[in-house]
């Protein structure tokens, strides 16, 4: 799953608009307009996307929705620390964040996906990578996740 998959997958499961999500961009400092939006979204193929979404721009994304749920933190940016092995692990952690759940309220959105995982294993997906228990969240965990999402606000 690329970053493009994931804002796909975000972006229905949270039932957000077009000119929703661009404005959640623009509050992460990420300029893009509704065509490029769009072709973010657009498959040109099986797996490769009209405009690939980089790791940067997601993550920007990700900061994004949370000032527009929590509002501005004061003080320094935090760094970017997203890559290619943890983005799933990275975008669990920022949903957490925006959307105010506690380590149940995620438990509780993968066992509507039918997925059983204990609070020590959602905590490893949660910890910072290069802590002793964390665990690379696969993509199962995080499509299923976002599928959780889709069943609470898409009903």
């Amino acid at each position: 799953m690329n970053n493009n998959d994931r804002i796909k997958r975000l972006r229905y499961a949270l039932d957000i608009k077009d000119n929703d999500m661009i404005e959640i961009f623009k509050l992460g400092h990420v300029e893009v307009t509704k065509d490029e939006f769009l072709s973010m979204l657009r498959k040109v193929n099986d797996e490769d996307y009209e405009l690939e979404l980089t790791d940067e721009q997601f993550e920007r994304f990700l900061n994004g929705m949370i000032i527009s749920q929590r509002g501005v933190k004061d003080g320094p940016e935090q760094p970017l620390e997203l890559h290619p092995g943890n983005a799933n692990n990275v975008m669990l952690k920022k949903l957490k964040i925006a959307l105010s759940y506690t380590t149940e309220d995620m438990i509780d959105t993968l066992d509507d996906a039918n997925i059983i995982v204990s609070k020590s294993q959602m905590g490893s997906f949660l910890r910072k990578e290069g802590h002793r228990n964390y665990e690379p969240c696969g993509d199962n965990y995080a499509r299923n996740f976002l599928k959780g999402l889709m069943t609470n606000y898409r009903k």
